[in-house]
C-alpha cells in the first residue's frame, strides 16, 4: 500500500484589525478622510434680536399672536392719547397762568409807570406856575407819582428777566429818573427865589421827560402788551395733536371690537367698550374744556384788555395834553411849540370833527367798553374834555391879549379852570380802568378755571383705558387656553 503525503493546513485568512488595535484609527480616519464628501460645518447661533422677530413672525400667525399684538398697540394708542392730552393741558394752564398773573399785571404795570411819570411832569409844571407859594396838594402828587414810578420799575426789573427790550428800557428810566428829578428840583429852587432861571430848568426837565422817558416807557409798555398778546394765543390754541391722537385710539378701538364682531359675532366685548368709553370721555371733556376755557379767556381779552389798553391811550393823551398846557404858559410867550402839541393830543384824545365826542381815543374806549359801567365813566371823561377846550380857550385868550396871571388862573385855579376839568377826566378814567381791570380779573380767572381736573383726568382715563384693552383682549385670549 502506497503512503500518501501529507498537505499542511492552509494558514486561517487575515481579518481586519480590532479597533482597539494599535494604528487602527488612523488607518479609519484616513479612510474617511479619502472619502468623496466630508461632514458639514455646524449652523450659525441667532442674535437675541432676530429670535425674536422670529418668534414674533411665528406668533402672528396664530390668532391668539394676532390678538396680543393688537391688543398692545391698542393699550400703547391709549396711553399715548392721555400723555399728549395732559402735555398740551399743561401747555395751556401754563399759559393761561402767565396771563392772569404776570403778562397783564406786568403790561397794567408798564401803562401806570407810563402814566406816573406823565402825571409827575405836569404836577411839577402846574406848581411851577404857582410860584413861590406852590400847593401842598400838587407837590404831594408829584412825590407819589415819582415813588410809585420807582417801585413799579424795580417790581418790573425783576419780573421782565429774559426780555431784553423790557430790560432796555428799564435801564433807561432808571439812570434817567434821578436825572429828571434833579432838574425838577432845581427850577423849583430858582422859581422860589424869583429867579427865571428856573423856566429853563424845568423846560429841560421837561425834554429830558418826552425825549427820553415817555418814549423809554411806551417801549416798555409794549414790550409787556406783546407778551400778553402772546401768551393769550398760547392759551387758547387748539390741543389739535391731543385731539387727533384721541380721534386715532377712538377709531382703533371701534376696529378692534368689529373685528372681534366679525370672528366671534359677539356684540359687546366689556374691556373693550369700557376702554372706548373712557377714550371718548377725554376727547369730549378735552374738546369741551379748551372750548369753554377759549370762551373765557377771549372774554377776559374782549372786555378786560382791550379795554384797558383803550383806556390808557386816552389817559395818557390827556396827562400829555395837560403838560403841554402848563409849559406853554412856564415858556411865557414861547410856548408856540407846546400849543401846537397841546392841539395835537387833544385832537387824538377827543377826535376831530362836528361830533368830536364820538371819535379819538375816548370815543373807541367808549366803544369797547362792554357794560353801562365802563360806558357811563367814559362818557363822564369824554363831557370834562370838552369842558376843558372851552376853558382852554378862554385862558388862551387872556394870555394872548397879555393878561398872563388871568391865563394862569384859568389854567390852574381852583375853579371854573382847566385844572378842574382835567381832574374830573383824570378821576373818569380811573374809574373806568379800575372797573375793567375788575372785569379782566374775574373773566380770566373763570377762563382759567375751565382747565380745572383736565390734567389729572386726562391721565386717570388714559389708564382706565388701557386697563380696559387688557381685560377685553385678555378675555378673549382665554377662550384660546
Amino acid at each position: 500500500m502506497t503512503q500518501q503525503p501529507t498537505v499542511p493546513p492552509a494558514p486561517p485568512p487575515q481579518s481586519a484589525a480590532p479597533p482597539d488595535r494599535p494604528g487602527a484609527a488612523p488607518d479609519r480616519a484616513a479612510a474617511a478622510g479619502s472619502g468623496p464628501q466630508s461632514a458639514a460645518p455646524p449652523a450659525p447661533r441667532r442674535t437675541a434680536w432676530s429670535e425674536g422677530v422670529r418668534r414674533l413672525r411665528t406668533a402672528a400667525t396664530t390668532e391668539p399672536g394676532r390678538l396680543r399684538a393688537i391688543g398692545a398697540a391698542l393699550v400703547a394708542l391709549v396711553l399715548l392719547f392721555g400723555a399728549v392730552s395732559a402735555w398740551q393741558v399743561s401747555d395751556r394752564v401754563a399759559a393761561a397762568d402767565a396771563v392772569v398773573d404776570h403778562s397783564q399785571p406786568l403790561s397794567a404795570d408798564a401803562a401806570h409807570i407810563y402814566r406816573s411819570l406823565a402825571d409827575a411832569d405836569t404836577s411839577a409844571s402846574s406848581g411851577f406856575l404857582a410860584g413861590g407859594d406852590e400847593p401842598r396838594s400838587e407837590r404831594r402828587r408829584y412825590e407819589k407819582d415819582i415813588r410809585e414810578a420807582s417801585e413799579l420799575l424795580a417790581e418790573a426789573a425783576a419780573a421782565s428777566e429774559g426780555s431784553p427790550t423790557a430790560e432796555r428800557q428799564i435801564a433807561v428810566l432808571n439812570r434817567g429818573l434821578p436825572v429828571y428829578t434833579g432838574l425838577v428840583e432845581s427850577a423849583r429852587a430858582d422859581n422860589r427865589q424869583g429867579l427865571p432861571l428856573g423856566g429853563a430848568y424845568l423846560r429841560y426837565a421837561n425834554e429830558k421827560m418826552r425825549g427820553e422817558l415817555l418814549p423809554a416807557a411806551r417801549k416798555l409798555y409794549t414790550a409787556e402788551t406783546g407778551q400778553l398778546g402772546g401768551d393769550y394765543a398760547d392759551a387758547e390754541s387748539w390741543p389739535l395733536l391731543g385731539l387727533g391722537t384721541g380721534v386715532l385710539a377712538l377709531a382703533a378701538l371701534g376696529w378692534a371690537q368689529r373685528r372681534n364682531y366679525r370672528r366671534t359675532n359677539r356684540v359687546f366685548d366689556r374691556g373693550l367698550l369700557g376702554a372706548t368709553a373712557a377714550v371718548l370721555a377725554l376727547l369730549v371733556w378735552l374738546g369741551a374744556g379748551h372750548m369753554l376755557a377759549r370762551s373765557g379767556l377771549n372774554e377776559s381779552d374782549t372786555k378786560g384788555a382791550r379795554s384797558l389798553q383803550a383806556l390808557n391811550e386816552a389817559w395818557i393823551g390827556t396827562l400829555q395834553a395837560r403838560g403841554d398846557e402848563n409849559m406853554t404858559l412856564v415858556a411865557r410867550g414861547g410856548g408856540a411849540a407846546y400849543e401846537k402839541s397841546y392841539r395835537k393830543q387833544m385832537a387824538a384824545v377827543a377826535g376831530t370833527g362836528e361830533r368830536r365826542t364820538e371819535g379819538g381815543l375816548l370815543g373807541e374806549a367808549r366803544r369797547v367798553a362792554d357794560d353801562r359801567s365802563g360806558g357811563d365813566a367814559v362818557r363822564d371823561a369824554q363831557r370834562a374834555v370838552q369842558t376843558w377846550q372851552q376853558r382852554h380857550r378862554q385862558a388862551r385868550a387872556e394870555d394872548d391879549g397879555g393878561n398872563y396871571e388871568d391865563a394862569v388862573a384859568r389854567v390852574i385855579g381852583a375853579e371854573d379852570s382847566t385844572r378842574e376839568s382835567f381832574d374830573a377826566a383824570d378821576a373818569s378814567l380811573g374809574r373806568a380802568a379800575a372797573h375793567e381791570q375788575r372785569q379782566f380779573e374775574e373773566a380770566a380767572a373763570a377762563g382759567r378755571g375751565r382747565f380745572g381736573g383736565l390734567l389729572v383726568g386726562a391721565l386717570l382715563l388714559a389708564v382706565l383705558g388701557a386697563v380696559g384693552t387688557v381685560l377685553g383682549i385678555g378675555r378673549r385670549l382665554a377662550e384660546y387656553r
